[in-house]
Order: structure tokens, then sequence, then C-alpha cells
């Protein structure tokens, strides 16, 4: 049966009100689903239907996602993303204090550590050189999570596997495209940070105190970087051939599942800790867990619109309201990540939601991919999301300092977003 579309969109609000209310998202989701279906005429048997049929539109997104757990649990757990961010810091030194936290925070994410995570890594140091270098906390957090940002858009965490899979696309694929938006992004944060240093409260010896640092078992520089080099060398084989026009890289198309565990356990084995490997593992499966449950979530509620009218339906509103059509993926972007605060949801959402017809207006899937994902990076920093909260805790600020952070954060994901419609809409 078709669901009609108000039913749809009443299903999507009910989703999205639960989540603000602070009930758990997986439970938002199916609840949001079953009400949307049940009112659109479905039966209980036929909603049941919708969402497998959702779930299941998804499992390839999952095993992806689980299979990027044992990269993220490496980069995390083995110290080597400690490594990485340390030695940024020590040697482009003081004078590029603000420069060098902002890179460091985008490579740790980059190289598929979740953003909280990373800014949870980068923050005690950027507090020891906040302070010494007079460096407002406000800016440092805005360097870290501007960083975090850029690094999110190219990194192979979940939020950038979605964007892949709901455009039929490779991972490379959109992490190459992804590049010249993350730079801008980059560019925005160190300079909104600098303009800030002298803004808010300063870092005193009560914060440095706080943070429960550890340098223990912190592996070389040389053998950290090995899991990170060796993941993006692999994943950029096949586009830098298309590139290029050599065949001999064309045909190495080997999936992100089978690239992103063999980088960790090789670099596990580089650090000489592979003892440590199966704990790494379960550390990435279980930091993955509630990705794969939101995942699931957003395809039931994705099952319903895909069985509604609602896609044909806002193809015909955009184009009766002469709005450029192209618009129309990084506002869903902007939307599904503002509710649920949080990047890899909104994401996925709206591939779900809006991906049908964004390109029924003849936008390429992976310019669509970009500027989605771009979008998603706008406001997902929200009080009613973790990430809020996880990196207030970090730089010890308080909920009103923190909030003064979220526009500025905002302006470095407005600043990637229109880099990538004028890249991927407009030229």
């Amino acid at each position: 049966m078709t669901i009609i579309w108000w039913a749809a969109l009443i299903g999507l609000a009910v989703a999205i009100i639960l989540i603000l209310s602070r009930l758990n998202p997986v439970y938002a989701l199916l609840m949001g689903t079953i009400v949307g279906a049940l009112v659109g005429g479905a039966s209980l048997a036929q909603t049941v239907d919708i969402i497998v049929t959702g779930a299941q539109s998804v499992m390839g997104t999952v095993i992806r996602v689980l299979a990027a757990g044992v990269l993220a649990g490496v980069m995390m757990e083995s110290g080597a993303a400690d490594a990485i961010a340390r030695a940024i810091v020590e040697k482009m030194g003081d004078r590029f204090a603000i420069l060098a936290l902002t890179l460091a925070t985008m490579i740790i994410t980059g190289v598929g550590v979740f953003i909280p995570v990373a800014v949870l890594i980068v923050a005690p140091i950027a507090l020891e050189v906040g302070q010494r270098m007079h460096i407002s906390k406000l800016a440092l957090l805005v360097a870290l999570s501007g960083g975090g940002k850029a690094g999110n858009l190219i990194s192979p965490n979940p939020n950038t596997i979605a964007a892949a899979k709901g455009f039929n696309l490779e991972l490379s694929q959109v992490m190459v495209a992804d590049f010249i938006p993350a730079l801008f992004g980059l560019a925005m944060a160190v300079l909104l940070a600098t303009l800030l240093r002298h803004k808010g409260t300063q870092v005193t010896e009560a914060d440095i105190a706080q943070q429960q640092t550890t340098t223990k078992d912190i592996p070389s520089l040389k053998t950290a970087i090995v899991t990170p080099l060796l993941a993006i060398i692999l994943l950029l084989i096949n586009p830098m051939g298309n590139i290029l026009h050599l065949k001999a890289l064309q045909s190495f198309q080997v999936d992100a599942m089978y690239i992103l565990p063999i980088a960790g356990i090789v670099g596990t084995l580089a650090m000489g800790k592979a003892s440590h490997l199966l704990d790494y593992m379960k550390a990435g499966m279980n930091r993955m867990t509630d990705v794969v449950l939101i995942l699931i979530g957003a395809g039931s509620i994705a099952g319903l619109i895909g069985a509604s009218n609602l896609p044909s339906q806002v193809v015909s509103l955009v184009k009766a309201s002469g709005i450029s059509g192209t618009f129309l993926a990084p506002i869903s972007g902007i939307l599904m990540s503002a509710a649920t605060a949080s990047t890899s949801t909104g994401v996925i959402l709206a591939t779900g939601s809006f991906s049908k017809p964004i390109l029924a207006f003849g936008i390429p899937a992976l310019g669509a991919a970009v500027m989605v994902h771009a979008g998603a990076m706008v406001i997902d920093q929200l009080p009613h999301g973790n990430y809020f909260h996880v990196t207030a805790n970090a730089m010890q600020m308080s909920f009103k300092e923190r909030m003064q952070a979220v526009i500025w954060e905002a302006c470095v994901g407005l600043t990637m977003t229109i880099v990538a419609v004028v890249m991927y809409g407009i030229l």
C-alpha cells in the first residue's frame, strides 16, 4: 500500500518530538514509524513489514559501520590518536598553537575517531596550551570543535558511510569529494578561534588539574600513523586510478568493509600490541553498538517515507515554489541533524527521507551526498545531543559558556556547506 504523505510527516514529527523529549532515539524512531504507518491506514501487519523493509535497507551500512569499529577501537584504545595529536602540537609550537590544535583534532577525527572522543583526546593538550598562551576556553573549543567538524566530513566514520550508502556510492568517493569543503572548514575554525582568543573565560590551574590525563604506553609516532596511513592509502587507490585513468589502480575495488579492519589489525601489529587486539576490537564494537541501533531505527522511518508518496510531493512543492532543487540537499541535512543533535543520525534520516526527491531534480549522486553531509555539520552540536555535554565537560565549561560556542561552531559547518553547494550544486 501507499501511505499518504501527511501521515509520513506525522510519523517523522513524532520521532523528532520524542528525540527532543530525550527518549532514546531508537525507540523514538520506531514509535514515529509505527504512528505514521497506522495513521496512514496501514494494518498492524503492514506496519511490521514497513519497519522490516526499512531496517533491511540499511544493513549494508550497518556492516560497514561494524567493520569501521576495528579501526576506531585501535586508534582510540591503543594511544595512537593521543600520540598523533601531541606530535602535531609539539612540532608546530606555540606560535601556531591554534592552527596546531585545530589541525590535530581534524586529523584525529579524519582517521576514524569519533568527534566527541577526538575532542576529549585533544582537550587536555588544548587547556595546557591555552593557559600558557592566554587563549580563552571559548576560542579553544571553537578550534577543537571546528577542526573536528572538518575532520568528520572526510572521515570513515558512520556519518560518511551513511552519506555514501544513502546515494549508492563508495565511501572513498565521498571522502575525496568532501576534502575541499573540509579545508575551508579548517580555515574558518582557525580564523574564528584566533578572533575569539581573548573572549570568554581564561584557562586556570584548576581546569588543568581536573583533567584526567594519561600518557601510559603511548606508541611512537612512527607506529601510531601506520593504521590511518594504510587506511587512507587503500581507500584512495581506486579514486586516484579514476582521476589518473590508470586501469591497474581502477581495478582495485576493495570495499571499506575489508580495508578498515585490515588497517586496524596491521597498525596494531606495527605498534607491538598484538596481545591487545581483541580488547581494541571489543571496545570498537561497543562504541558502534549505539550507532548500529540508531541506523536500524532510522532505516525504519526511511521505510515509512519510502512507502509513502511524500518524495513525489516534495518534488512537486519545490518545483511550484520556484526554489532551486539543489538547496533541498543541504537543507535536509541541516534540519535532520538539528532535530536529532547528531551528525550520523541526521545524515541517515536526510538520505533515507530525501534522497529520491533530491536525485529527482537531476542532482548527481556524489554532489547530493556531499551537500547533505556538509549540511549535517551545521547545527549538530545542540544541547539535546551528547556532543554538547561531552565537549563542555572536556573544556570545563558551564552550560552558558558552552552555549556561546554554538553559533561559532555553526559558522564552521555553514562555511563547509556553502562551499559544497557552490562546488557541487552551482558550478
